[in-house]
């Protein structure tokens, strides 16, 4: 069982499911919506090697949808600064809370005609994810 906010610039889930279950998801449910894992982040293990300590776990996939990217990065080289996708995971107040950034409040940054229709696909992808990903 999840519970949604979707916010002016953000699609957040908060599930009881635990961290390390759903990051073990990512992978398989992100192509399942023909998306891929680019590369992972853990933040705590990355600060903990700089020497900060950082308790909360937050694991953060960097996903994309290559024909997506294709074409918005065809109309503006400068919309490769916002990608790819962001999906963050992490813990807080003993929940897991799955979250993205909207894409179409990020693209509507860059005047580019025919990114809003793409943004649009987008985030309706990203938040079938989150959402199987928070269930």
């Amino acid at each position: 069982m999840s519970e949604a906010n979707v916010s002016n610039h953000l699609i957040k889930h908060t599930t009881s499911r635990s961290f390390d279950d759903v990051c073990a998801e990512v992978a398989s449910t992100c192509q399942e919506h023909e998306f891929g894992v680019l590369g992972t982040i853990d933040l705590r293990a990355k600060m903990k090697s700089k020497g900060v300590e950082f308790e909360p776990a937050c694991t953060v996939f960097e996903v994309c949808n290559p024909r997506k990217a294709k074409e918005v990065l065809t109309a503006n080289m400068d919309i490769s600064s916002s990608l790819p996708c962001r999906l963050a995971i992490y813990t807080e107040n003993g929940k897991t809370v799955v979250s993205t950034l909207r894409s179409t409040r990020l693209l509507a940054l860059y005047d580019t005609p025919g990114a809003a229709d793409e943004a649009l696909e987008v985030e309706k992808t990203m938040t079938a994810i989150i959402e199987q990903l928070a269930d």
